[in-house]
């Protein structure tokens, strides 16, 4: 059945918040961990996809870009400016981090002990999900402290999806199957 009459909704339509108020709004108790993420656009998407779920902060780690970048802008499109991030050196140095604020390490990452995400349901928890490098993966030093691992069920011919790509499909996973009510 044709959608005769549909028309797109407009922007005052959508009611957006402006920067303050989203600033000061709660948001959802999950972090975004870039572990050595090569690409500024993807840095970009992780940005403007934490931004439309109203994720906490991004964790930026090693080599992954920081704003203020041009390129990270082209596909953040503004997200830079709503979107808490920090920067850390190393590996380690993020670990330590989220093991004093008391986060649940989750890498997404293809192992020998990952969990199948359509298996796993969250509990409301402080959540870190550690994206990794678009060749290496997640470093080895994250994979130890994880508390989990996790996997996107895949049915092609191909061994991975755009790193964005994920973060997109496992933050609705989390948002959509906590079992806590945000907002």
């Amino acid at each position: 059945m044709p959608f005769n009459d549909i028309t797109k909704t407009s922007m005052e339509d959508l009611n957006r918040v402006d920067l303050q108020t989203f600033k000061s709004n709660e948001k959802i108790p999950l972090v975004l961990v870039l572990d050595n993420i090569r690409s500024l656009q993807n840095v970009g998407s992780f940005f403007r996809t934490a931004d439309a779920f109203k994720i906490e902060k991004i964790l930026l780690v090693g080599i992954t870009g920081t704003p203020p970048n041009k390129e990270i802008e082209k596909t953040a499109l503004g997200a830079t400016e709503s979107i808490d991030y920090q920067y850390f050196k190393s590996e380690e140095e993020a670990v330590n981090y989220l093991q004093k604020e008391q986060y649940l390490i989750c890498s997404i990452e293809q192992t020998n002990q990952s969990q199948m995400l359509n298996d796993i349901t969250f509990e409301g928890d402080k959540y870190a999900f550690i994206f990794g490098n678009e060749v290496f993966g997640v470093h080895q030093t994250f994979l130890e402290a994880s508390d989990m691992v996790l996997e996107i069920p895949q049915f092609g011919t191909k061994h991975s999806l755009n790193v964005s790509v994920s973060a997109g499909i496992l933050i609705w996973h989390f948002y959509s199957k906590n079992k806590v009510n945000f907002f």
